[in-house]
């Protein structure tokens, strides 16, 4: 399956280089127009400075490394074998007895180990920038206060819908603050309470500096400490705060199981998990939707089509994955299938047009 090490060595090689090089430009590039457009708020709260900055660069370098290392490997597969086209390497590796599979696989093995790295990088360093960058920017770039567990949590108990702006502590010591509540009967909104804080009670919760507003009379009334009676528990508002995208892999299992033991939707969850994987290996990908732009004569003049056939799967590809996971999100497509179906759907079409124009 494999050419001679030397020929792997130097395709491979090509790849690897070229896909670092898009890479690093990339970045550079947009972490540079990225930073223009966010100083400005950074540098408006007092105290902040030169530090700030390069706090926001460290922070969201690795977002897009993450974001554009599949299609840094696109581009770089797609320059390595308009190269080894161009210059009839391609003609004289076929002449040897080479198969279209034996010269495409020293790339897809450097794809898979390109992957390897960007799930590790993914999981270690990305998780932990990305939750601390997605709280600082909530925040305006200001200090972090200490102690905060969750903000805008939404919880359903029964047909009521509960609202807390922000929520401290945890278990029996939990308090929310600035609680709003919208009872509803037969899919009717009849009473909406907002209270400033709420601590959990024997059968619920005991709303303080409550205001309780009666849909049928249009009265509202001011109580200073109410009872309310919930299904909702204090592990609800305190899990709402699990995010795929800033939970490492080997947590993220946990953290769904617990979800699930508090009655919540997991199926977005589950994607996530699954695309962790799928995500990276999408590396692995590029030089086989790519090698529609090595093979056919470079005089023949459709050089410059085939690239744009290849480059044309690679964004389709990108366009699919994305729709998946978002229709994962929402409930209508498993976690399974939103993960993995595009993946498996273009590595058929590759193969597939590999197969019909070169085996």
């Amino acid at each position: 399956m494999f050419p001679s090490p030397t020929l792997a060595r130097y395709t491979s090689r090509l790849f690897v280089i070229r896909t670092l090089a898009f890479l690093a430009g990339l970045v550079l590039i947009l972490q540079s127009l990225d930073l223009l457009g966010e100083s400005g708020r950074i540098l408006a709260v007092e105290g902040n400075g030169g530090s700030e900055l390069w706090r926001y660069v460290r922070l969201r370098s690795p977002q897009l490394v993450a974001l554009f290392l599949p299609f840094s490997a696109l581009l770089a597969a797609l320059l390595t074998f308009l190269t080894l086209n161009q210059n009839s390497e391609i003609v004289i590796l076929k002449a040897s007895g080479l198969s279209a599979h034996q010269i495409l696989a020293p790339l897809v093995v450097a794809g898979l180990g390109i992957a390897a790295l960007n799930f590790a990088f993914n999981e270690i360093v990305l998780t932990r920038a990305k939750a601390e960058f997605d709280v600082w920017k909530a925040a305006d770039y200001r200090p972090l206060p200490r102690g905060r567990a969750a903000s805008a949590v939404w919880v359903r108990s029964g047909a009521d819908l509960v609202h807390a702006e922000a929520v401290y502590g945890r278990d029996e010591a939990t308090r929310l603050e600035r609680v709003s509540i919208y009872e509803r009967e037969d899919n009717r909104l009849v009473r909406v309470i907002r209270a400033a804080s709420a601590r959990p009670s024997a059968d619920g919760w005991q709303l303080s500096d409550a205001r309780v507003l009666d849909m049928a009379t249009g009265r509202e009334t001011s109580v200073a400490r109410l009872d309310f009676p919930s299904s909702a528990t204090p592990r609800q508002f305190t899990l709402q705060d699990v995010h795929g995208a800033t939970t490492p892999f080997w947590r993220l299992f946990g953290a769904i199981r617990a979800q699930e033991a508090a009655g919540k939707p997991t199926e977005g969850l589950r994607a996530i998990l699954h695309h962790k994987v799928a995500g990276p290996l999408s590396a692995a990908l590029m030089p086989l939707l790519a090698a529609v732009a090595g093979f056919g004569l470079a005089r023949s003049g459709r050089l410059f089509v085939r690239a744009i056939i290849g480059l044309a799967l690679g964004f389709a590809f990108f366009v699919a994955d994305n729709f998946a996971m978002a229709m994962a999100e929402f409930g209508n497509l498993p976690p399974v299938a939103a993960a993995w179906a595009p993946f498996l759907l273009f590595f058929l079409i590759g193969e597939s047009v590999l197969l019909r124009s070169e085996e």
